[in-house]
């Protein structure tokens, strides 16, 4: 074999990836040192990356799909409402809240007493109390120690005149829909879609993009989230319960994000179709239509003044509160187009697997793998019309783009760059979609994601210990994870860690099967004819 040839043969990294990608193991895992507290042993293992896209890595994108669609099943065709049980505040919990109390309670006295060197030092044990809470498990929002100068901007909540009315009932507390006759409990499946901008071709392309309304479709990309969750404010007024959902959003061949819905329990079509007419998000954000700096000339940061100014005049950039304390008018209004899709579906049947596999097809691939915009030179061309129009469209109160606008955005600082946000919102691989690609309710299925990947792993230890395949139980308290140190002598290579990874797969895979045989009721052999036949 010449130099050539060897030259185009497979390094041993790519077979040992290859192989791992075939026996469904993790192939960019993450090493970690472990070390037993007890016995004092150290080891250095590999943990999965979990990746949510198999471009990256197959394995745990795959598991993280598979992981969705039980989550999805187990949820919505529920027949009973969904526990899920809170833990009791610990005493460590109640100690710290103690602590905070009393600290926030110092914090306000010597605000009043003008004791400027106490208020960082207290303001600083604070912050403290509220890291060590969150590290305790303790979730929602705690009380901010500074208050507001100024009251928050008030809108009306008046309907608007062009949009329909609603009927309203009392949302009563539970989330499953009603039982008809003959026992059945069917749900429904829901795809809600933006409005037309214009008209498109097959490929998703404008057929004429110098009157495609780019700027609506940016707008409407950005507020998606916000919309959706308008419209699921007015479906629960409008049912009277407590309608949970597993969705997720992907985007059409036109570049704009639609999404799929499992709603637990019956709704007729014709609710859907009003609650989606009558629905709209109005965005009461400052005008954002002619960027006023643009090219060479943008807002420079004052040292002085700690805020960004006009490069020529020097005069302070309008502050985010007092750009919108004085609007007439919303800046933008976001409604769903008039293609509405709904369908009745009951559970355990082939319909409903089916869906299940839709709502969570395209889950394993990024939004740019989903739509190919290299398809044809128009596609292309339009997702480039629309990328360069969210770039130049705020995402949040807290956008550098806003400066581009003569705004000073909430939280700027001297590191803020105008006109570049990191937001996901004017990333190319997003095309627009700032939020996640998954959503669940509440009280789907009174489980966590993380809590549903526990039961897939508890179902398979059950089953092995059912064959007699005994595992030991590992006391996680006396292990200590850290990070592998660089230059350490004792990490695995790469290839080494993943052929020790693929043999640990295999011995599952094996013992596993083992069980799934020995609970396998053996097959009814005799020729005498049994009394039921």
């Amino acid at each position: 074999m010449n130099s050539a040839e060897r030259a185009r043969m497979p390094l041993s990294l790519d077979v040992v990836k290859a192989a791992a990608e075939q026996h469904g193991v993790c192939t960019r895992p993450v090493m970690r040192e472990v070390v037993d507290l007890d016995s004092g042993e150290v080891r250095i293992v590999g943990i999965r990356c979990n990746a949510t896209q198999a471009s990256k890595c197959p394995a745990c994108a795959d598991r993280n799909r598979k992981s969705r669609m039980a989550q999805c099943r187990e949820g919505w065709h529920l027949d009973h409402e969904p526990v899920a049980e809170r833990h009791a505040p610990t005493a460590d919990q109640v100690a710290l809240v103690t602590y905070r109390s009393d600290l926030t309670a110092e914090y306000r006295r010597a605000q009043a007493e003008g004791a400027e060197d106490q208020i960082e030092d207290l303001r600083e044990g604070i912050r403290d109390a509220d890291t060590d809470l969150r590290g305790e498990g303790v979730r929602g929002n705690l009380p901010a120690v500074e208050r507001p100068n100024r009251r928050a901007a008030t809108r009306s909540t008046r309907r608007r005149q062009d949009a329909p009315d609603l009927p309203r009932r009392k949302v009563a507390k539970r989330t499953v829909g009603r039982e008809f006759a003959g026992g059945y409990r069917p749900s429904t499946f829901v795809t809600l879609t933006l409005d037309t901008y214009g008209k498109v071709r097959s490929d998703g392309a404008p057929v004429a993009p110098d009157t495609y309304d780019y700027r609506r479709a940016a707008r409407d990309a950005v507020h998606f989230a916000s919309l959706v969750d308008r419209w699921w404010q007015n479906l629960r007024r409008v049912v009277g319960f407590d309608a949970q959902y597993f969705g997720t959003v992907e985007p059409q061949r036109r570049i704009t994000p639609h999404a799929h819905f499992a709603v637990r329990g019956s709704i007729p079509h014709k609710v859907v179709r009003q609650v989606t007419a009558a629905t709209y998000l109005q965005v009461w954000w400052p005008d954002h239509d002619r960027p006023t700096y643009g090219g060479a000339r943008m807002p420079v940061w004052n040292m002085g003044t700690k805020g960004f100014v006009d490069p020529d005049t020097n005069a302070p950039l309008t502050l985010w509160a007092d750009a919108i304390a004085g609007l007439d008018a919303p800046a933008h209004t976001a409604r769903f187009g008039a293609q509405v899709h709904s369908k009745g579906i009951l559970g355990g049947t082939e319909e409903s697997g089916r869906h299940i596999g839709y709502l969570t097809k395209y889950l394993t691939k990024s939004i740019t793998e989903v739509v190919d915009a290299d398809a044809s030179p128009r596609l292309a061309d339009h997702a480039e019309r629309l990328a360069a129009e969210l770039a130049v469209t705020p995402c949040s109160d807290r956008c550098a783009v806003w400066l581009l606008y003569g705004v000073q955005p909430r939280g700027a600082t001297s590191r803020t760059t105008p006109g570049h946000c990191k937001g996901k919102a004017h990333r190319r691989d997003t095309l627009g979609l700032p939020g996640r690609r998954v959503l669940v309710s509440r009280r789907w299925s009174g489980k966590t994601l993380a809590e549903h990947k526990t039961d897939r792993a508890a179902f398979v230890r059950e089953a092995l210990a059912a064959a007699g395949i005994a595992k030991p139980d590992t006391d996680r308290a006396r292990l200590e994870w850290n990070p592998v140190r660089p230059g350490d002598p004792h990490t695995p290579s790469r290839t080494e860690l993943l052929m020790h990874m693929i043999a640990q797969r295999l011995a599952w895979r094996a013992e596993y099967d083992r069980a799934q045989a020995v609970l396998r009721p053996a097959p009814d052999v005799s020729a005498t004819p049994s009394a039921a036949a």
